[in-house]
């Protein structure tokens, strides 16, 4: 009897109470997908094999196995061409972002006048596209705005596109890295707006690597460019694993795909279709993460 209550009472150690914190941590998370998340994925699971009909007596559920993902890949004619978009699209942005995030961390770590400021005019999109700001922009001055310069400003953007092509393939580069640049330069707007989260966390992962490895550096004769490559590059690469986990997500949770899921759904109230497609949605996002994780995991960098 003595030695289990020894057992039970004992002193916990130093690994066992980072254990019992770190659940503590993520339990209000646990609790929330259980609550909030679980049930309603399994729900979709079940309509998306169903017909979903409304009549007096409430929603009549019918198993009709995979007509659904049939109809989806199919029959539906937006599907397949709104699902291809949204992987091209995260192809192309994806690496820009990060890239981009990358830069623009580097150059607001340095001191210079007016840093808080420069940082805090980068993350104003990201404050700018939330909530009621974004409804805003979506329907109203930015949409006004677009429309009228579509035709002056759209000219002017395609043609210094068609120049910026033209000198690069003069000066022997690669065809489809010039397209790649050249569709970068178009998605410019694009790719500052969804930046603001990835900045952040490049710009902490960097103030969080020793000065005395740049002093260093320094001493040895290392420029600014190999302290990039043999330092700062290798130490945030975790976090470069992480944003691009964030931006593929970021990336696939708004644009035309899940527009049309919605208007599929809470639209045209074909709630078995809307699932299917969602599910097929899921596991291409899913399968884009692990194929990314695989692959950047490999070439990440983890100081002991």
């Amino acid at each position: 009897m003595k030695s289990i209550t020894k057992l039970v009472f004992r002193p916990r150690t130093y690994a066992e109470q980072k254990s019992v914190w770190g659940f503590l941590y993520v339990l209000p998370w646990l609790l929330g997908f259980l609550f909030f998340f679980l049930i309603p994925l399994l729900y979709s699971l079940q309509y998306s094999f169903s017909s979903i009909k409304a009549n007096a007596n409430g929603m009549s559920i019918k198993f009709i196995g995979f007509a659904n993902y049939v109809e989806a890949l199919t029959v539906n004619t937006n599907f397949n061409r709104r699902l291809t978009e949204a992987i091209v699209n995260m192809v192309i942005n994806v690496p820009l972002i990060v890239i981009f995030s990358l830069f623009l961390a580097v150059l607001l770590n340095q001191k210079f006048v007016g840093r808080a400021i420069a940082r805090s005019i980068f993350f104003l999109p990201v404050i700018l596209a939330s909530g009621i700001i974004a409804n805003l922009e979506a329907s109203s001055l930015v949409q006004a705005i677009n429309e009228q310069n579509a035709g002056s400003g759209g000219l002017i953007n395609s043609l210094g596109t068609f120049e910026l092509q033209r000198i690069m393939l003069r000066s022997g580069v690669n065809e489809n890295v010039v397209f790649y640049l050249s569709d970068a330069v178009n998605r410019i707007y694009q790719i500052v707006s969804q930046s603001g989260v990835q900045i952040l966390i490049f710009l902490a992962g960097i103030q969080t690597i020793s000065p005395q490895l740049y002093e260093a550096s320094k001493i040895e004769g290392a420029t600014g460019y190999e302290a990039f490559w043999k330092i700062t590059f290798p130490m945030v690469s975790p976090l470069i694993l992480v944003n691009v986990i964030y931006t593929i997500i970021d990336s696939f949770s708004r644009n035309g795909m899940t527009t049309l899921i919605k208007e599929t759904g809470f639209t045209s109230f074909n709630f078995g279709l809307s699932s299917a497609m969602a599910w097929i949605y899921f596991l291409a996002i899913m399968v884009i993460l692990l194929i990314s994780t695989y692959f950047i995991s490999k070439r990440v960098f983890y100081q002991e």
